[in-house]
């Protein structure tokens, strides 16, 4: 749906009332998970009725295709937002890795992982969530926004230095350790710049791993 179909929800007010809806399901998303997040339990958090929600959102496909774009969005303000130049006399590569990881932790993030994993056993889900995932795929980490741990240009190594600090922070951040997190997290964190480092040919790092 959009203004020139529905023009009365294109007001300022319907506006307003749209964005408190999706904010709320992102919210929601990440803290109580896809499946608990109802309708009924994402307009009650809004504090809209039942009939304001069917207003705005006449069904479940409906709002999750607008929340997983607002998520989207969500994601690149802050990507935008965390690619400002490193700190001088930091390393931008490393810049941009601790940067991810920070970003991971943000609600718009972990939102986005609960509906990929939630995506698996929904089919409805996972149909709209194809075209999200792979402009996510094909921009995440490039081109103005974290150019430093990518490198220009389309060479394996460098599409290898994306994925390699891409996924690892995906996976750790999703990942469960059950002792010793905080000094096993630093530890591959520290082991995954090094090696990005490496494929980018910076620097003098020669080995992953150092005693």
């Amino acid at each position: 749906m959009d203004a020139r179909t529905y023009p009365a929800k294109a007001t300022p007010k319907s506006q307003r009332t749209r964005a408190r809806i999706l904010d709320a399901a992102m919210r929601l998303f990440a803290e109580i998970g896809y499946a608990a997040a109802t309708n009924a339990v994402i307009a009650d958090a809004a504090g809209l009725t039942r009939g304001a929600m069917l207003y705005h959102f006449a069904t479940r496909e409906e709002l999750v295709e607008a929340a997983i774009a607002h998520i989207e969005l969500s994601r690149a303000r802050l990507l935008e937002q965390a690619a400002a130049s490193p700190p001088p006399g930091v390393d931008a590569a490393e810049h941009a890795i601790d940067s991810y990881w920070t970003l991971l932790h943000e609600t718009p993030f972990i939102a986005f992982a609960e509906l990929e994993a939630a995506a698996r056993t929904d089919p409805m889900l996972r149909e709209r969530l194809i075209t999200a995932q792979s402009a996510f795929d094909h921009a995440q980490l490039g081109g103005d926004r974290f150019g430093a741990m990518v490198q220009a240009g389309a060479d394996p190594r460098f599409q290898t230095s994306r994925d390699l600090g891409r996924f690892l922070l995906e996976g750790l951040a999703r990942g469960a350790m059950t002792y010793d997190e905080a000094a096993r997290r630093d530890r591959l964190i520290a082991v995954v710049k090094r090696a990005v480092r490496m494929l980018n040919r910076k620097g003098d790092i020669h080995d992953i791993w150092t005693e």
